[in-house]
Order: C-alpha cells, then structure tokens, then sequence
C-alpha cells in the first residue's frame, strides 16, 4: 500500500508543506503572480459537494450531442451502439453534418431530431428534447456555456477538453454543477488508454512505492490542420497565435493526477510555474505552405511557444513536469511517467524499473519483459471490456470505453471515474500557465475547487 495514500491523518505533511510556505508567504502578497487561493468564495446554499456524487440511477439514457465534426461524430456513432442509450438528438452549426451523423446514428436504431443552421440551435435543443446527457464536442470557448446552460436544463454534461478556459468559468461551472445536482465530466480518453489503466492498477497495489514525480506532455506536431478547412485548425490556430503557454495539458496530466489521487483524500493541486519557448514554428510553416485554408493565418502574429513546460507542486510537495507542443517536428509523447520509491513506470515506449525485477537499475523492462509485468497487473475493465473497445475503435479503443463507463455509471447510480473538480483543476493548468510565462515564470496557485472536499473524497478505485 502507498503511504501516502493509506495514511488517514495527513496533518503533519501539510504542516511541513506550510512551514515551507511560510518564508515564502511573506512576500507572496507582493508578488503578482501569486493568487491568494486560501480565499475561496462559499457554496451556494442548499449546494451539495459533488466529490461522490452519484446521480438517480437512470436505465434508459436520453443522450443528445452538440457538435459532431470529427470528434463528436465517433462519440455519436459510438454512444447509438451502447445498451441503455436513446439517442435523442443530434445539433451542429452545419446541416449537411448534423443530418449525416443523424444517418449513422439511424442505422443503428435511433431516431434522432436534428437542430442546425443556427449558432443558438443546441439552446432550442435542450428546452424542447430534455435529453438526460449532453455531450459536447464543439469549439474550446464553447465548452463552458454549453456545460453550464446543458445542467440548469437538468441534463448531465459531458464536454470534449479543456473544460473551459479561464478560471471565471470553471467556478461557474462548479457552481452550476453543486447547484443542480449535475454530473459535469471532462471527456479525457487518454485515463481509458490499457497503458494508463495497467500504471494505475500497478500504484494502487503498492507495485513501485510511495509516489514522488510525474511527467505528462501532449506532444502531438498538428501544424497540418492550419490547411484542413473548417475543422479543428480552422479555430485552433487562433487560440495558438494569442495564447502563450500550455493550453492542452489533460491528456498527459489526467492519468498522472489519478496515480496520485491529486484532489482526492490525502493530497491536490498546490501550485504552478511555467515557461514557453520563443514562437517561431508556425509562422515559418504558415509561410511557406500554399494550402493553409484561411489566408489570414500568413499573417498571423504567433504568440504561442513552440514548447511550454509547466511545473506543478502538489500539496505534499510532489512534482509534476507537463509539456506540450503541437508545432515542432517530433514523433508524438504522452511521456506518462510516475516515479515511486522503488520504481518508475513511463511510456512513449512503455517500460518500467523495479527494485528487485530485473538485473540492473541501468535498463529499462521493455517490450516482452514489460508485457509480461503488464499482463500481471491488468486492468479489469481491460480484462472485461477491451477486446470491444478494440472492435468499436476510437484512439485504440480508450473513447468507446469512456463512452461506456460513462453511461455505465449512469445506470447503475456510481459515482463517475472523473468528477467535475478533477476538469477544473486538469484544465486550469492553461490560464495559470499563461498567467506564468506571461510574468517570467512566477508561481500560480491553483484555486481549490472543491473548498476542501477533497480531503473527503475517495480515491479512483480498480473498477471490475
């Protein structure tokens, strides 16, 4: 068992933690980038803490979708084949995709209405069908009204990522969600990656020790979808040329704040530095290409790093490195790596050192030797659920067995695997990175979310 973890009284650990804050706290009211966090506006009355929740159980799912271009079309076409779903309806800006995702979804047994032509269309959705669950796969900046207007409809939200994007609107979203009695879950696939699931299976059986680091990127080159039409870099790129700092940090930080149960019982977010490198890379490709599907992005003064690289110090004193660049010519890296007392486990490939495995802390287990070490220690919901998670697809199979849990836990009355404190929090690493490089990498507190609750809330358990 992980000390950390297992211990029921952290006092001592948080009294250390803010003894090192004290030096520090003299002068952090004088220093810009330093938010207060410890002031934290009260619930609402009559507000519930949404850490456990678990909703009314629900056997039959009324589901809508707002957004269905490339990614909300596999979340329509996968959510019609699930048990238990009613696809209800279906809203996109565009008519033509809107009704050719109604079609896929027909096919399959639904009868969805389909809203479209207006940018207000899902608002007309959601007071005339009162769908039980909206997903949302529509434009970052859309994530948080969308979410917000979707539970005081009285629907649970599920949005694609970041959740939102300042931290205005994730309050509002925490507020709305504890108001309401809604589920609001960030839609972060990567935690359902077999990977991800056989590290978290690993730390929750003690396998590499108390836990210490973690090392989480999206490094993905995506310059190409500046010349895709109107898809993802027809907006995208506009956010990449005036932002500065890491504004897609969940996919490599949701499975490394689960190992460590980050906003979870015994530790949380403490707070962030971050730094970006010069920009230089899509302006240079936005030159020189001839395809680029909005002649204005030529011209564009491209404010966003190649690279940013984020620091985050956990309450207990745990670090975390999160990288992203979506500019530069690499092959792709998640880098999931946790690093324990007696072991480290990564990915990007996947290997894994442990004290006494193996003949020397000078190599990696890779390849056979890691899938024997994997196999040992597989995910049960892998063991159930995975050979159809592969069949039904989506980035290996990790989107249909989100969509899956997702709806699982709705009509079995659980808690979800995500809730909505942990979107927050995942999804603030974007405004306070900026905040930081912005102010020479100045320390950021993240704002505690849920107002202690997670001193309260139980651990991601192994689920069978």
């Amino acid at each position: 068992m992980n000390p950390i973890e297992s211990t029921s009284d952290h006092t001592p650990s948080r009294r250390r933690f803010l003894r090192t804050l004290a030096g520090f706290g003299a002068v952090a009211t004088t220093l810009p980038g330093m938010t207060r966090a410890a002031v934290l506006p009260a619930r609402a009355a009559g507000a519930r803490y949404m850490g456990d929740f678990a909703a009314p159980k629900l056997e039959k799912i009324k589901v809508a979708i707002i957004g269905v271009g490339a990614r909300g079309s596999g979340h329509a076409s996968q959510l019609a084949t699930i048990e238990g779903v009613d696809f209800v309806a279906i809203c996109d800006l565009h008519g033509e995709r809107a009704q050719r995702a109604a079609g896929a979804v027909t096919k399959k047994g639904h009868a969805p209405k389909v809203f479209s032509g207006d940018e207000n269309a899902w608002q007309k959705m959601l007071a005339e069908i009162k769908p039980d669950a909206v997903f949302i796969a529509t434009p970052w900046n859309l994530h948080a009204p969308m979410c917000i207007t979707a539970m005081k409809a009285g629907a649970h939200a599920f949005s694609e990522v970041p959740l939102a994007l300042t931290l205005r609107e994730m309050w509002d979203i925490v507020d709305t969600s504890e108001a309401t009695g809604r589920h609001c879950m960030m839609m972060e696939n990567v935690n359902y990656g077999r990977e991800e699931l056989v590290y978290l299976n690993m730390v929750r059986q003690g396998v590499i020790g108390e836990l210490l680091h973690g090392e989480a990127s999206y490094i993905h080159e995506l310059r190409g979808q500046m010349e895709n039409g109107d898809t993802t870099g027809s907006w995208r790129t506009f956010q990449y040329a005036r932002r500065n700092g890491n504004l897609y940090p969940t996919h490599g930080l949701g499975p490394v704040a689960q190992y460590m149960s980050l906003a979870r019982t015994e530790d949380s977010f403490g707070r962030l530095v971050s730094f970006s490198s010069p920009a230089k890379g899509r302006a240079l490709y936005a030159r020189k290409s001839t395809k680029l599907s909005n002649p204005e992005f030529k011209n564009l003064d491209y404010q966003g790093g190649d690279i940013n690289t984020s620091i985050i110090k956990t309450v207990l004193g745990r670090t975390i490195m999160v990288q992203w660049d979506e500019t530069s010519p690499r092959p792709y890296s998640r880098l999931n790596l946790i690093q324990g007392t007696k072991g480290t486990l990564a990915g990007f490939p996947n290997r894994m050192a442990i004290e006494g495995y193996g003949k020397s802390y000078h190599e990696w287990a890779e390849g056979a030797a890691w899938e024997e070490v994997a196999a040992k220690y597989e995910h049960p919901l892998i063991k159930r659920m995975g050979e159809l998670a592969k069949k039904m697809g989506g980035h290996g199979g990790m989107d249909f067995l989100m969509l899956f849990r997702i709806i699982e836990c709705l009509q079995q009355a659980e808690p979800l695997d995500q809730n909505v404190y942990e979107g927050c929090f995942w999804s603030a690493v974007g405004p306070l990175s900026e905040k930081s490089v912005k102010e020479d990498g100045m320390p950021q507190a993240f704002p505690d979310f849920t107002r202690g609750g997670w001193k309260s809330t139980k651990p991601l358990g192994i689920i069978a």
